[in-house]
C-alpha cells in the first residue's frame, strides 16, 4: 500500500463520503459500506488510477460504480431466492449555537426534500458540481454520460430545485 495513495485518499475523504452518501440515497450505513469497499478496491489494486482524469474524478467514479454494484446485488437478493444464491456561526465550544443549528436543520431538511424530488441523474450532477466543485464536463465523465446530457440535467435540475424551494417558501 502506497503512503502517497493513502495520503491522497485521506485528503479526499470528506468529499468522497459526501459523494458516497449521494450515490446511496443519503443512507449513511450504505454509504459507509460503499466507501469502505471502494477504498479496498483502490488500496488492493483492483481499481488502478491511469491518469486519464483527475485523481478525484477517478475516486468518485470508483465510488459510483461500487454503489451501483451494491444496488444490483441488493436487487438480485430481493428477486432471487436466497437458496438459489448458495451496501454557521460557532459557539465557544466549536459547535453551532442552538438557534443557528435549528435554522440549518430546517434549511437542510427543505433542501434534502427538494433534492429528493429531482431525478437521480439531476441530483447526481448538481451534487458533483455544487458540493464537489467538479465542472459539468468532469461530472459527465464521472457519470459516463455525454457533456450535453450533463448540461441538460444540470440546467433542468437547477430550475426544478429553484421552483421546489420557492414552493416551500409560500
Amino acid at each position: 500500500m502506497s503512503a502517497d495513495l493513502t495520503a491522497q485518499l485521506e485528503q479526499l475523504h470528506a468529499a468522497a463520503f459526501g459523494w458516497a452518501l449521494s450515490c446511496c440515497g443519503w443512507d449513511r450505513t450504505a454509504a459507509e459500506d460503499v466507501l469502505q469497499a471502494s477504498y479496498l478496491k483502490l488500496l488492493d489494486g483492483r481499481a488502478h488510477f491511469r491518469g486519464r482524469s483527475s485523481f478525484r474524478t477517478f475516486v468518485f467514479g470508483v465510488i459510483a460504480r461500487t454503489a451501483r454494484e451494491v444496488r444490483r446485488r441488493a436487487a438480485l437478493r430481493r428477486w432471487v431466492p436466497l437458496a438459489s444464491l448458495v451496501l454557521g456561526p460557532e459557539g465557544s465550544d466549536g459547535r453551532p449555537d442552538p438557534a443557528t443549528a435549528l435554522v440549518w436543520a430546517d434549511e437542510t431538511t427543505r433542501l434534502v426534500r427538494a433534492l429528493g424530488r429531482l431525478s437521480a441523474r439531476q441530483r447526481q450532477v448538481l451534487h458533483l458540481v455544487f458540493y464537489e466543485d467538479l465542472t459539468i464536463a468532469e461530472a459527465a465523465t464521472l457519470l459516463d454520460i455525454a457533456l450535453g446530457t450533463a448540461r441538460t440535467h444540470y440546467e433542468r435540475g437547477k430550475t426544478a430545485l429553484r421552483r421546489l424551494l420557492e414552493e416551500t417558501d409560500r
